[in-house]
C-alpha cells in the first residue's frame, strides 16, 4: 500500500512539468484560479500564469457559449486546467453560460461593464491619434494655416485661424501638425542613403486641435487644446483619421523579424517600462498591432587586457533587455510600448522576434 501511494504521488508530481514540454512555460508561482479585478490588464494577468505573457493565445480557451468570449471583464474567473498535459485557461462567467432563463418583472441598475484592456491604455491613448508618422509629400499636400485672425504671427487656444487647401467637404475637427524629425533606417545601404531612401518617414509634431467654424477658401477654424503656438504654414490633417482600435491580441510576428529602435518619444536618452519607442519596422515588414518583439541592448566594445596586443578589443554579445508590443504600425515604422525592461534601452538597440 505504501509503495502504491508513493507511486501515485510521484505520478501527480510529474504531471505538471510534462505540461511545459508541449505548451508554453508556466510561471512557477501561477494560481489555479484568478478573479479579474478593475484595473487589471490582459498582459498583467498573462504574466501571473505564463513566463512569456505574449503567449496568452496559446493557452486561452474561450467558451463559445459565453457572450463576447474573447473579452474579459472584472468579476470573471479564469481557471487553469490541463488537457492531455497541456495547460489551458478557461473563462467562468456567472450567468452567461446557463441555459435556464427566469422571466419575471424586475428593475435592474448596474454599471456598464468594460472589458479589461490588453495594456495600460492611458499610456498609449495620445499616440493612437497623435503624433503620427507622415511623408513629406503628405504634409506638402495637406491644408495649411495661411493667417491667424488679427494678423497674429502665432495663435493659441481660442484664437481663430484661416486655412487654405481643403479639398471637398471639410471635416469638423482637425489636428494642427508640424513636420518634425526624420526617421532614418540605420541599416540602410550606402546607396540608399545617397538617394535619401533611408528616410522611413517624418514625425508629425502635434500643435493643437482645430474646430471648423466656417467653410470656404480660406476656411475659418478655432484652435482648441493647444500644446504649443500654431504658426502660419502649419498643416492640418483630419483628427482621428488614423485612429485605430485600442484592443490588441499579443502574439509573436510571423517569421524572423529584425529591426532597431530609431527614436524615443519625449526624447529621453534611456528607455524603461511603459515608454513609447519608434521602430524601424512597419506594415511593409508585416508589423501588426499586438506583435511582441524582444529588444537587445547592444554589447559594448572593451579592451582585452590579457591580449599581448595593447590595441586588441572585443565586442561583448548583445543582452536581452526588454519586451515591446507594437500598438500602432505605419507603413515603414511602428510605435511600440515597452512592456517589461530588465536593462535600460537606447536608440540604436536591436529588436527581433522573441
Amino acid at each position: 500500500m505504501k509503495k502504491m501511494l508513493c507511486g501515485l504521488l510521484l505520478s501527480i508530481a510529474l504531471a505538471a512539468p510534462a505540461a511545459a514540454v508541449d505548451g508554453p512555460e508556466l510561471n512557477p508561482g501561477h494560481p489555479e484560479r484568478y478573479t479579474v479585478v478593475k484595473g487589471d490588464t490582459l498582459w498583467d494577468i498573462s504574466a501571473r500564469f505564463l513566463k512569456d505573457p505574449w503567449r496568452w493565445p496559446d493557452i486561452w480557451k474561450a467558451n463559445p457559449q459565453v457572450k463576447n468570449p474573447h473579452l474579459i471583464y472584472p468579476g470573471d474567473v479564469l481557471a487553469l486546467r490541463f488537457n492531455n498535459g497541456v495547460p489551458e485557461l478557461h473563462l467562468e462567467r456567472e450567468g452567461e453560460a446557463r441555459n435556464t432563463i427566469k422571466l419575471s418583472p424586475q428593475v435592474r441598475s448596474s454599471e456598464i461593464a468594460r472589458a479589461i484592456p490588453t495594456i495600460p491604455l492611458a499610456v498609449i491613448q495620445p499616440f493612437l491619434t497623435r503624433p503620427r508618422v507622415v511623408t513629406s509629400e503628405e504634409m506638402q499636400a495637406a491644408p495649411y494655416i495661411v493667417q491667424s485672425a488679427d494678423e497674429h504671427l502665432i495663435a493659441a487656444t481660442g484664437n481663430r485661424v484661416y486655412v487654405r487647401g481643403i479639398q471637398g467637404e471639410a471635416a469638423e475637427r482637425y489636428s494642427v501638425l508640424r513636420l518634425g524629425q526624420a526617421y532614418y533606417d540605420p541599416d540602410a545601404s550606402a546607396e540608399a542613403k545617397n538617394k535619401k531612401q533611408d528616410i522611413l518617414g517624418y514625425e508629425a509634431v502635434y500643435v493643437a486641435d482645430a474646430v471648423l467654424q466656417q467653410s470656404g477658401d480660406p476656411a475659418t477654424f478655432v484652435l482648441d487644446g493647444s500644446r504649443q503656438e500654431a504658426r502660419n504654414g502649419d498643416r492640418l490633417l483630419p483628427a482621428g483619421a488614423q485612429e485605430q482600435e485600442a484592443s490588441f491580441q499579443p502574439r509573436a510576428p510571423g517569421g524572423d523579424v529584425r529591426g532597431r529602435i530609431i527614436s524615443v518619444i519625449e526624447g529621453v536618452s534611456q528607455v524603461g517600462q511603459y515608454q513609447v519607442v519608434v521602430l524601424s519596422l512597419g506594415r511593409q515588414q508585416g508589423m501588426e498591432a499586438g506583435h511582441v518583439l524582444a529588444a537587445y541592448q547592444a554589447g559594448h566594445e572593451v579592451r582585452d587586457l590579457v591580449s599581448p596586443d595593447p590595441k586588441d578589443t572585443v565586442r561583448l554579445p548583445d543582452e536581452r533587455a526588454a519586451l515591446l508590443m507594437v500598438f500602432r504600425p505605419f507603413e515603414r515604422v511602428s510605435y511600440a510600448l515597452v512592456m517589461k525592461a530588465t536593462r535600460p534601452l537606447r536608440v540604436g538597440d536591436r529588436v527581433r522576434s522573441p
